[in-house]
């Protein structure tokens, strides 16, 4: 359903900063098999928006001055997926810590909607940021 401010418009992108370019590529890219879309600037302020699937993207910046806050505005950021389970395991291999493993979560809507299943994961980024893997057929 189309927004009815924005109009076909909706979530583009979040943005992240890091100090370790290499790591949040590897974890971006290998790790959840983003893609680079369009890349620009030199090291040491490159910037990249990174296609996560689906028309949404992440955007890295490199900053290597950037010291983050040690608990920011922002919750966590989540991907849907249809696969959390393989996606947990193939983080894992590559050595990510899982802050909630992948389990099956109800959440009890109180808008009319009943009860909603899910299943769910936390994983930290090379950056500290929280990324969950959300993966339901209703949101």
């Amino acid at each position: 359903m189309a927004n009815a401010i924005l109009g076909n418009g909706g979530f583009h992108h979040v943005a992240v900063k890091t100090r370790d370019w290499a790591a949040t590529m590897r974890f971006y890219c290998e790790g959840l098999g983003c893609t680079v879309k369009v890349s620009w600037a030199e090291a040491p302020k490159r910037a990249a928006m990174l296609d996560c699937g689906d028309g949404n993207y992440m955007e890295v910046f490199e900053d290597l001055e950037w010291n983050p806050a040690p608990i920011g505005p922002i919750f966590h950021l989540a991907l849907r997926t249809t696969r959390v389970d393989e996606a947990s395991a193939h983080l894992k291999g590559m050595g990510y810590k899982f802050t909630l493993e992948p389990k099956d979560v109800t959440i009890k809507s109180t808008n009319g909607l009943g009860d909603i299943p899910v299943r769910i994961a936390f994983v930290e980024g090379p950056n500290g940021e929280s990324i969950e893997l959300l993966q339901n057929a209703v949101l």
